[in-house]
């Protein structure tokens, strides 16, 4: 790759280029469990009454024994290359196992935010033309519900108990399935089976399934660029790259070697980011995964950082946020030096989050940027030195970027102008999947001849190669006067004020031609604030036209699954708060013209 302004900032131990393997994924789990035949590759369990943390463990050489009758057994039921595979649970080993074998059968996995609801699951489903499900028992009555109109075929439902140590098992089945009554019955249900009756039914070996490194191997459902959930088609060779890149990258921060490593995998594995930087690059490199089912279940978070004493924690802004504020973290409780990297996605990072973590830990605590059509990560800042505080970083190696103008995306900024960022890069996916429009809108072959991604988000980049987000595209609060917001600008400010744990802003009137800001803002615990106080702080730190005019005051923000505020939302509740404003003054004004009316007809 040509020398870029960025790669000055690389660690001495980063490349700037890397050598990809044409395996498909599963190969290189197949590679841990002979290169360490005795390394644990998961660590799994819970948090019992006066036990504490109990867990089970898992080799790499009995995770590649169960991959291999996973997708045995798929091809048993008929799998043919390239049909789909939904993977609908939480972080367990049975998530792992299906994923694993659904590409060594020559499946194309389809992973299923747990969160979902019966009838996304139905559209993620028929779009995908999912054949097959492995299903968690617990959500599996949302799939019962629509099953009859999707393309399913088969159905695995697995009990999260199942990989657990044998106390927490009994526990677990005492006060979840007796108490509250979360078994379940599927022996009326045709072409369905629990997963571990699927496993020993099925042979030991599948048959050899010739994979192409530009076979599609992941559809990651997302919002993408437009809001509207599509399937990011990631190619063997995509997923294989990124994953490469990311270790490559962790070995700037003295991490990273092959077998040595203890991964925190809390970020649900259905998401990008958690596949790539938890799951796949663990398993690529032998490392051992501590998986944690429900990131925000934090005393099982922080119980587990402090028993197996992983070196790795990959996470959001929102994770950090409250591990920094955890009283039992405060008082020395738990022992977090172990952490000696991470890196934070999926939102900007604020600034006081970083130092604080750091300070807490002694490891590093870096900003990246990625999204799911990259596999997902397409930037980070430096680990050994720390990078630039306030940045995503630069471009991972292998990665170009660029940014172009907002209106047409066609002219390439100079520095310092903010625009939409491009990406081109060997993580960068193939296509949405059956939708040519969306795909053409989003891969764009430039004058280059090169195809690259357009990300929908407005960045910066500097004269020396390190980029800024600015904000989402369609964020974007529009003021009067013609100037444009970045909510980023706003929180921010917000988060520098120390009354403030988290806080949002969005431009209302929602779809107005001339919006002013609204901020949602969660106070740190036992703080007092009034609105006044906040937008007298914004005053002093922003122009004047950023100002917030309204603050909404809230026990908690929502959040997506994998702990990034979901500004959608509120965005959403705010349209239905303006509908029912309207509502009543229309009700109002009716009310007014009917006694109006009425008093006219009124005999003198």
């Amino acid at each position: 790759m040509e020398t870029r302004p960025w790669h000055q900032f690389y660690d001495p131990e980063v490349p700037t280029s890397i050598d990809y393997p044409s395996d498909q994924i599963d190969h290189f789990l197949r590679k841990s469990a002979e290169k360490f035949p005795h390394n644990v590759a998961l660590i799994f369990g819970g948090l019992a009454p006066v036990l504490g943390e109990v867990h089970s463990k898992m080799t790499y050489p009995q995770l590649d024994m169960l991959v291999d009758r996973f997708a045995a057994g798929l091809q048993q039921l008929g799998l043919q290359k390239g049909d789909r595979v939904a993977i609908y649970m939480p972080n367990c080993p049975q998530y792992v196992i299906a994923y694993y074998g659904t590409l060594r059968a020559g499946g194309i996995v389809v992973p299923s935010n747990p969160l979902n609801v019966a009838r996304e699951v139905e559209q993620q489903v028929n779009n995908a033309e999912a054949t097959y499900a492995v299903v968690l028992s617990l959500l599996y009555p949302n799939v019962r519900q629509v099953r009859a109109n999707t393309s399913l075929k088969h159905v695995i439902v697995t009990n999260i108990k199942e990989y657990f140590p044998g106390l927490l098992k009994t526990l677990f089945t005492v006060a979840k399935e007796k108490k509250d009554g979360h078994r379940v019955d599927i022996s009326g249900d045709s072409n369905t089976t629990w997963f571990q009756e699927f496993l020993s039914s099925a042979p030991a070996k599948p048959q050899p399934v010739e994979i192409t490194p530009d076979d599609t191997a992941v559809l990651m459902y997302t919002g993408g660029t437009t809001g509207v959930p599509k399937g990011a088609q990631l190619t063997h060779k995509n997923v294989v790259a990124n994953a490469l890149q990311a270790a490559a990258w962790l070995m700037g921060g003295g991490t990273g070697a092959d077998g040595e490593e203890v991964m925190l995998t809390a970020l649900p594995m259905t998401h990008s980011y958690s596949m790539t930087v938890c799951m796949n690059l663990s398993v690529f490199h032998g490392h051992t995964q501590v998986i944690i089912p429900n990131a925000r279940d934090l005393a099982h978070v922080l119980t587990a950082i402090n028993k197996h004493k992983p070196t790795l924690l990959p996470g959001v802004p929102t994770l950090y946020t409250v591990i920094n504020n955890n009283a039992g973290v405060k008082a020395g409780k738990y022992d977090l030096k172990s952490i000696k990297a991470c890196i934070s996605g999926a939102a900007g990072l604020p600034v006081e989050v970083q130092q604080e973590f750091q300070r807490i830990t002694g490891g590093k605590l870096v900003e990246g940027y990625g999204l799911s059509e990259a596999s997902p990560v397409t930037h980070a800042n430096a680990l050994g030195s720390g990078g630039r505080i306030g940045t995503i970083g630069v471009p991972i190696p292998d990665t170009e970027a660029k940014i172009v103008d907002n209106e047409t995306e066609e002219k390439e900024l100079e520095p310092g102008q903010p625009g939409v960022l491009c990406i081109h890069g060997p993580q960068v996916m193939k296509g949405y999947w059956h939708m040519p429009t969306e795909t053409a809108n989003t891969l764009r072959r430039h004058a280059d001849g090169k195809i690259w991604l357009h990300t929908g988000d407005v960045a910066e980049m500097a004269e020396d190669g390190y980029f800024r987000i600015v904000d989402r595209k369609k964020d974007m609060i529009l003021a009067a006067g013609g100037f444009n917001i970045y909510p980023r600008d706003i929180e921010e400010r917000l988060y520098e004020h120390p009354k403030v744990l988290e806080a949002a802003a969005i431009g209302v009137p929602v779809g107005g031609a001339s919006q002013r800001p609204k901020v949602f803002v969660v106070l740190r615990e036992g703080e007092t604030c009034t609105r006044r106080e906040l937008i007298d702080w914004c005053k002093e730190g922003l122009a004047e036209y950023k100002i917030p005019r309204y603050v909404e005051f809230r026990d908690e923000l929502p959040k997506t699954m994998v702990g990034k505020i979901y500004r959608h939302q509120l965005v959403e509740e705010e349209i239905k708060k303006e509908k029912e404003k309207a509502a009543q003054k229309a009700e109002q004004k009716a009310e007014r013209e009917q006694h109006q009316q009425e008093k006219q007809e009124e005999p003198a």
